[in-house]
């Protein structure tokens, strides 16, 4: 975050990256390996948990800060880090849905993981965040400020 609030947008698209591997890794787990890939979720859950409560400690931010973005150029402009972090509390109530729908049901898991497998891959490698979009729509409507 800069000194005027704003991000880096392609912070977060390096974090979705790292998102999409993981969630992809626990589809894939789930298929054969429930408990591996209930674990799996569970991280997620806990990475999207920090990254609401201390984005500025995610280890994903640090990794970017220390070693990604030095070697780029400065950002063609900064955003708003309000949709990002919408973003990731939607990706956060996916993992829930998997952490607690596990408990009852390995699809669940694989739900979850498949769900955030698919947003986090849109971000990272198209630049498509379905999360910030439904924060934008979300405000439009006037449900938010």
């Amino acid at each position: 975050m800069t000194s005027t609030g704003h991000i880096d947008p392609r912070g977060p698209r390096f974090g979705a990256a790292i998102t999409s591997v993981l969630s992809l890794i626990a589809f894939v787990l789930s298929l054969e390996e429930a408990r591996l890939a209930y674990i799996t979720v569970v991280v997620l859950g806990i990475l999207f948990a920090w990254s609401i409560t201390s984005p500025g400690t995610h280890p994903y931010s640090l990794v970017f800060k220390k070693f990604v973005r030095p070697s780029l150029k400065p950002p063609k402009e900064l955003e708003d880090p309000r949709p990002p972090r919408f973003a990731q509390q939607v990706g956060l109530s996916f993992a829930l849905l998997g952490i607690v729908g596990g408990l009852f049901s390995a699809v669940l898991v694989s739900v979850a993981a498949a769900f955030i497998f698919l947003a986090s891959f849109l971000n990272a490698y198209f630049g498509l965040c379905l999360g910030c979009q439904m924060y934008l729509i979300i405000r439009r409507l006037g449900i938010i400020r």
